[in-house]
């Protein structure tokens, strides 16, 4: 048994006056409660560290600046990484990037125990708009502050397992966990801040988005045989609510931890990486069954081209 007790660190809203240091203390009672439970790995949202920005339209770059992090750890988020480190807890968590020449990505990193950055990922899939829309309730502007990811779908051995990340938007194609599943991904990890609903919409439009939630989760899991752990922002974040529904999936697609609320919570599960082999070498055999042959058009194109007819 490769048992790895893995806590998904839900986080309540991050209000944009929030500083640094107010949510890294959140994230430090977070950890605290991960080590009474006996955690080996902790995962945290996407953008762990500030409200969801790119709800924002913002015309002034220094304006925007403010929001990214220029290094990783820095200041603000080293007692994360000393704790984190004092404890033997490996963590994961998204936060907005900006390389040292200039770039913008929505990314994640992953630690090892003694909280070394062991694998980054930056966010492929960005949806949303790059300008002002006034016929939007609310704007989502990730296209006009973030670049698409430029590092693939890598994964990388960490606590005796293969491991790799996504961020929101990308647990919605199925690519990306293949893409993870085709390099023997045992566990993925993926924040997400998704919208929830507004004052008008119904508990049952909720119902309906958490339900997709799942879906993509729930499939990519059992499709590829890994253990999925989708951790949300959520709440009323700056008068915008974000769904919660934070879950850890086994490899057979079933949600075996869910979170309760919509606050800062935790949830807990021990997951056995031996529990990927039986899906890996006999349900779903990439060696013996996949016929690539066929598949050239998932890459070859991106819109939906029809048939002549």
């Amino acid at each position: 048994m490769r048992e790895i007790v893995i806590g998904g660190a839900q986080m309540g809203p991050i209000q944009r006056t929030d500083t640094r240091a107010q949510v890294v203390d959140r994230m430090l009672a977070l950890l605290d409660q991960a080590r009474g439970a006996g955690c080996d790995l902790v995962v945290f949202p996407e953008l762990a560290l500030t409200t969801f920005f790119p709800r924002w339209y913002m015309e002034d770059p220094a304006e925007v600046e403010v929001w990214f992090e220029a290094e990783m750890p820095n200041a603000a988020t080293q007692p994360l990484f000393d704790r984190a480190r004092e404890y033997g807890i490996a963590i994961s968590f998204g936060y907005a990037e900006r390389t040292p020449d200039g770039h913008h990505f929505n990314t994640s990193i992953l630690t090892d125990k003694a909280g070394e950055i062991v694998g980054k990922y930056r966010k492929v899939h960005l949806p949303g708009h790059s300008e002002y829309d006034s016929d939007r309730a609310f704007q989502h502007l990730e296209k006009r502050y973030f670049e698409p990811g430029d590092l693939g779908f890598p994964v990388w051995r960490n606590l005796d397992a293969w491991m790799g990340m996504c961020i929101c938007n990308d647990r919605r194609w199925p690519e990306v966990y293949r893409v993870m599943g085709l390099q023997g991904a045992e566990l993925i990890m993926l924040g997400y801040n998704t919208p929830s609903v507004n004052s008008q919409a119904s508990a049952e439009g909720l119902e309906k988005r958490l339900y997709h939630s799942d879906l993509s989760m729930t499939a990519g899991a059992y499709q590829n045989a890994s253990w999925v752990v989708g951790v949300a922002k959520a709440g009323d974040e700056d008068g915008h609510p974000l769904m919660a529904g934070s879950i850890i999936v086994d490899p057979n697609g079933f949600v075996v931890a869910r979170a309760e609320t919509e606050g800062d919570e935790l949830i807990v599960h021990p997951c056995d990486m031996d529990l990927c082999a039986f899906g890996k070498s006999t349900i779903f055999d990439f060696a013996r069954h996949r016929r690539t042959e066929h598949y050239g058009r998932i890459t070859a194109q991106t819109g939906v081209e029809y048939p002549d007819t």
